[in-house]
């Protein structure tokens, strides 16, 4: 899908909601990092798959975070206004690729 209904929620984050989902991201960006170092420093590639399972499920938290986010706002309001099967849609679309 290359176009989406909207470009921004219906309901703009809060800068409570936007630190959080960022502080987030710098932890993993720093797990990342970690592995980086860990290639370098030739570890044991079982310690490096682990850090890359955990660094997998926190994106999944992440994503799960945001798709809750916008169940309630965005899509809740796109129902109310008349446009929830197509946004419905878009969901179900963007589901898909977070299953592959």
């Amino acid at each position: 899908m290359d176009e989406f209904l909207h470009d921004h929620p219906s309901t703009p984050r809060t800068n409570d909601e936007k630190q959080a989902v960022v502080n987030r991201l710098k932890r993993i960006e720093g797990q990342v990092r970690g592995i980086q170092k860990m290639i370098e420093e030739d570890r044991y590639c079982v310690d490096i798959l682990v850090q890359i399972s955990a660094i997998n499920a926190a994106m999944k938290k992440v994503g799960f975070s945001i798709t809750e986010r916008h169940i309630k706002h965005c899509v809740s309001d796109a129902i109310k206004s008349g446009e929830g099967n197509e946004t419905i849609e878009e969901l179900m679309e963007v589901m898909k690729q977070f299953s592959k």
